[in-house]
């Protein structure tokens, strides 16, 4: 048995309480509209690199007595995939938060980094006693590092790297989950392999980047939420999904400057949040988070005094989520409002697809 030494981390998002993560610092422009697209450069230096990433997750993992990080796999370029788990009784429901799917949609990962430095904090242990975390922070790290077999000349972001929506192979990710696993990337085949079919997992977020410019009645949206929309989806999954949706939604409109919409998505099994609920019977919700880390096309991409903003969302995202299903208030969630959520509509020209 590996032993290890509880430490706590002595830093601002150290001293933050789960529940209490309002000291991440948000621009003064993130209230409301949200900053504007453009706000400030883009810069990629200042973005956790593959390498960067590992090394926080070994630090974490000697640090942390509750988590364990697991190889699901490796990229093309064979980068090992990475999964922080955190799995106290396999009888308890289980939740896959995923990012980076897409490479350039890296704001997530950063939340869901500090999410994980939170879990070891000792604040949450009675959440942990009644919920299992799974937590695959990088699942294209080729695209995330801009190692790919493709030209990137035309991207925006200025500092070490670019980073690109595709793997590789200049494969999307998320429009992989239809396929017999043999024929997928081999990013997407260790996640059904590895992670879908190894663990009975409850509930998954897929966390991603949209546009800058969605709005609803007038107002831009902080970001966008679907479930899973494909006809096959099974009653009891897709109400979970709902319930999953209301915890968010909840969390996000209360705090004064999120504003969520209803993502425009499509039905294909072969995106993620359908082929999940499809072929594994879990409850799904889509992210989209407001701007893109790098693009080539401009409009996509918000500046890193969007960061903080952005960040935050993605920790009262993951936080509310575990403490909804570790009490199983996340079983009376009222799922109604999804009759009168408006969809977003765009101000300029079309989103990226999820």
């Amino acid at each position: 048995m590996k032993l290890k030494k509880k430490v706590l981390s002595v830093s601002l998002s150290g001293m933050m309480a789960l529940g209490a993560v309002t000291a991440v610092a948000l621009p003064a422009g993130a209230v409301g509209n949200g900053p504007s697209a453009g706000n400030g450069s883009v810069q990629t230096s200042i973005l956790y690199t593959y390498e960067s990433l590992v090394d926080y997750l070994k630090t974490q993992d000697a640090k942390q007595e509750a988590m364990e990080l697991e190889v699901i796999g490796q990229t093309v370029k064979g980068r090992d995939i990475h999964m922080a788990k955190y799995i106290s009784n396999p009888e308890n429901p289980t939740v896959l938060f995923l990012t980076q799917q897409h490479g350039n949609e890296q704001l997530t990962t950063e939340g869901a980094l500090e999410f994980i430095k939170h879990l070891g904090t000792g604040k949450t242990s009675g959440v942990l006693d009644n919920v299992n975390i799974l937590v695959i922070p990088m699942l294209n790290a080729d695209g995330a590092m801009g190692d790919v077999d493709f030209s990137l000349e035309d991207y925006h972001a200025d500092g070490d790297r670019h980073l690109t929506r595709y793997n590789a192979n200049e494969v999307d990710l998320n429009r992989e989950h239809d396929k017999d696993t043999s024929e997928m990337e081999p990013e997407a085949r260790a996640l059904h392999e590895n992670v879908f079919q190894k663990y009975d997992i409850d509930y998954m977020i897929d966390l991603h980047h949209q546009g800058t410019l969605s709005e609803t009645e007038g107002e831009l949206v902080s970001g966008s939420i679907l479930y899973p929309t494909n006809e096959n989806v099974k009653p009891e999954v897709l109400e979970g999904s709902k319930k999953l949706r209301a915890v968010v939604y909840n969390a996000l409109e209360d705090t004064g400057w999120g504003h969520i919409g209803k993502y425009r998505g499509g039905e294909g099994a072969n995106i993620g949040r359908n082929g999940a609920a499809v072929r594994y019977d879990i409850s799904t919700l889509l992210f989209e988070m407001r701007g893109m880390s790098d693009h080539y096309y401009e409009p996509y991409a918000l500046g890193q005094k969007s960061n903080g903003y952005l960040i935050k969302q993605t920790i009262t995202t993951l936080d509310a989520t575990v403490r909804a299903i570790a009490d199983d208030s996340i079983e009376t969630m009222d799922t109604s409002f999804w009759d009168t959520l408006p969809e977003q509509t765009n101000r300029q020209s079309e989103e990226a697809d999820e």
